[in-house]
């Protein structure tokens, strides 16, 4: 049984806990294998290896996916990735389209409930990998998508277990929570950052002429219902922000997966509201949910200010390898 987190003394505030390990967190700096993806739609994606094991390897593989406008720079990545090998695992961190520092081919991105690239990568990877067993671990906006995923293949799976981290369950609550308080802080972070990505995209893409967006209008784009109103959802096919939301939200596919799954979440996390966290009856057998009171968003640092311990890293071998 694994120790629940108490959060470093001096570290309980949700946003000390969320913003701790991007000032102070120190990154091994890894070397990577880079691995180009190419995708049927005649896109792609960056994985990035750490220590790439041969095709005939019986090591364990975990798959990691970051959060929105996260990359193998996010500070919760490199360190894990370096514990992981420490602890007998593979790890590769798949990108979401665009987000390794490489813009994609077409006009389309990523979002929430973008679930086929995964798919995909995870396929591939167990074509190729023919003697590992593979693991998922999602961050934030990727542990809604890997959740969504998994109640998506059901009984399909072939995934030995997953971890999904202060996953945004429903999307919509998300979005309001996002543009109140303090909240608006990481909301103009993370859309400054989309919005250069769309600024990008304009110079090999007419977006007015393919959903209607003007250039002039993308700085506009300060919150997040704007931005997905006005972009996410139109470029993806969806018909409104209401229908990306709805269809990508992953609460609604918890009661179907059949993966063993843990959700780790923090009441307190500035990203969203505990109206998200999902009640028993909304979860499947399969799946085992800790709710701490404190963490934060992708916090979890337990230990003491100078001498920060990462729970979250350990919680998350600690369950794989009860499951090997």
């Amino acid at each position: 049984m694994s120790t629940p987190f108490k959060p470093a003394l001096g570290l309980s505030n949700k946003h000390l806990q969320t913003l701790y390990s991007s000032f102070f967190k120190k990154s091994p700096d890894l070397t990577f294998d880079i691995e180009t993806f190419e995708l049927d739609d005649g896109d792609f994606v960056e994985c990035y290896w750490y220590n790439k094991p041969s095709k005939t390897t019986n090591k364990p593989i975990v798959t990691l996916f970051h959060g929105l406008a996260g990359s193998y720079k996010s500070p919760y990545i490199q360190t894990f990735m370096q514990k992981l090998d420490a602890e007998g695992f593979s790890s590769v961190l798949m990108h979401f389209r665009s987000c390794s520092g490489k813009m994609n081919r077409l006009a389309r991105s990523y979002h929430s409930g973008d679930t086929a690239d995964a798919l995909s990568w995870l396929t591939h990877l167990k074509q190729t990998y023919t003697n590992a067993t593979l693991f998922c671990v999602g961050y934030s906006l990727g542990g809604n998508m890997l959740l969504k995923l998994l109640g998506e293949l059901q009984e399909k799976s072939f995934i030995k277990a997953a971890v999904s981290v202060s996953a945004p369950l429903q999307l919509d609550l998300c979005a309001y929570k996002m543009d109140t308080g303090f909240s608006k802080f990481y909301q103009h972070i993370l859309l400054k950052d989309l919005r250069n990505s769309l600024h990008e995209k304009y110079k090999t893409h007419n977006l007015e002429k393919l959903i209607g967006l003007k250039k002039s209008e993308i700085d506009k784009l300060d919150t997040f219902w704007k931005f997905d109103d006005r972009y996410t959802a139109p470029i993806h096919g969806f018909d409104s922000v209401h229908d990306y939301y709805k269809k990508s939200s992953a609460k609604q596919y918890l009661k179907h997966i059949q993966t063993d799954t843990l959700i780790i979440h923090a009441a307190d996390d500035p990203f969203m509201t505990q109206k998200i966290i999902p009640e028993q009856n909304e979860l499947s057998p399969a799946i085992s949910l800790e709710v701490y009171p404190h963490g934060g968003h992708v916090g979890f640092i337990s230990g003491s200010f100078l001498k920060p311990s990462y729970w979250l890293e350990k919680r998350i071998i600690t369950y794989f390898k009860n499951k090997i």
